[in-house]
């Protein structure tokens, strides 16, 4: 013996609104509790400090869309070179990027501060930064690079990546 239901077509879409409206309502409801950056890199300028070893200067912009404060835990820096391989790079504290660009002009002007460890992105706000490191390879390698990666830690765990557009 087969138990037939009879299914309301109009009850059903009915059902189907009021679901589909709840979770949106939750999904609109929690849009900034997500903590991430968003942003890209805006310019890279190369400079080889001798034949196998170059420093990276990459200045970026980003910005907290949530609206959470976004808490620096950690800062890595790495290139993606023309086969692919990723080389990560060692990053450069601000006192001495203030000395590389007073002892190398060729870089031009320091235009922005550096991004470093415990600094708090306050929620919905936008900041320009920079960010220096040091690769084990020479700058040629590092110029034809396919991409720069500044991936940012949160203190609570996400991760933010920041690509530059070649």
């Amino acid at each position: 013996m087969k138990l037939r239901i009879p299914v309301n077509p109009v009850a059903l879409a009915v059902g189907l609104g009021v679901v589909v409206c709840g979770v949106a309502g939750v999904l609109y409801i929690q849009r900034g509790a997500h903590t991430e950056l968003k942003g890209s890199i805006l310019k890279v300028r190369t400079l080889a400090t001798d034949e196998q070893n170059s420093l990276a200067v990459a200045d970026f912009r980003f910005v907290n869309p949530s609206d959470y404060p976004f808490v620096v835990r950690e800062v890595n820096v790495s290139i993606e070179d023309k086969n692919g391989k990723i080389v990560e790079g060692y990053t450069v504290s601000e006192s001495d990027v203030r000395r590389v660009f007073e002892g190398y002009p060729q870089l031009g002007q320091k235009f922005n501060a550096s991004l470093f460890i415990r600094n708090k992105i306050p929620a919905r706000q936008s900041w320009d930064r920079m960010i220096a490191a040091t690769f084990q390879v020479p700058e040629s390698e590092l110029q034809s690079r396919r991409k720069l990666i500044v991936r940012i830690v949160d203190l609570d765990g996400p991760t933010s990546e920041l690509l530059e557009k070649k």
